[in-house]
């Protein structure tokens, strides 16, 4: 099957470079708006069979008008949000936002047993994560959409995509509303088909001024 994850568009949070997982989260900026409202076109052509989001609202809203476009209902699961920030919840700071990354990108590379501060470890993650993406991979269809979060779907990514390496999610932006395009399943592996660092409406709605701590570089933390 095709995994097509779509990151959520902009969010105040994102603006302020602030570590923000917490449910049910912000709303959308009005350019996080607006990169919503350009992936209908940006996927014309693009099966979706299915689409779904994560419970924190800023993915609800982002996967709206994809939803209009095609007819579709957005399936909210309880498994497919942020990895939580724990302790580091709503900080912005280098040590924080390096820390946050450390842990995740440690759980891509193997390590699901580093934890985060006051938070989970990346049994945790994984095991909510998959969980959903399992359940959707049974119900049968070709090509579902995933509207999700930067860090959990570069973590995943760098855990299960068998033709990179797992530093490749921590070496490349994830910007809101970058598209990432997987092919596989469970049982015979995932391939990187796609990653798209910028919005999917192009570079004309990236936010080159934002500080935006979970789809950065992991260098870029230090």
């Amino acid at each position: 099957m095709r995994l097509i994850f779509i990151r959520h568009g902009q969010t105040p949070a994102n603006v302020l470079g602030l570590l923000d997982t917490a449910h049910p989260g912000p709303g959308l900026t009005e350019l996080g708006t607006t990169q919503a409202a350009a992936i209908p076109d940006a996927l014309d052509g693009q099966g979706v069979d299915a689409l779904f989001a994560s419970t924190l609202v800023r993915t609800q809203l982002t996967a709206q008008p994809l939803a209009a476009a095609r007819g579709l209902g957005v399936t909210v699961l309880g498994g497919l949000h942020e990895i939580e920030a724990g302790a580091l919840e709503g900080r912005g700071d280098l040590p924080s936002v390096r820390t946050y990354l450390e842990t995740v990108f440690a759980w891509g590379s193997g390590d699901l047993d580093a934890r985060m501060p006051g938070g989970p470890d990346g049994h945790d993650f994984f095991g909510r994560y998959n969980g959903d993406l399992e359940s959707i991979a049974r119900s049968g269809v070709d090509s579902a959409a995933v509207v999700s979060h930067g860090a959990a779907i570069r973590v995943w990514v760098a855990a299960h995509a068998t033709n990179v390496a797992p530093t490749f999610a921590a070496e490349n932006h994830l910007d809101n509303t970058g598209i990432v395009v997987l092919d596989g399943s469970f049982d015979d592996g995932w391939s990187l088909a796609r990653w798209a660092d910028q919005p999917i409406g192009g570079a004309v709605l990236a936010d080159a001024s934002a500080e935006d701590p979970t789809g950065e570089l992991l260098s870029e933390a230090d």
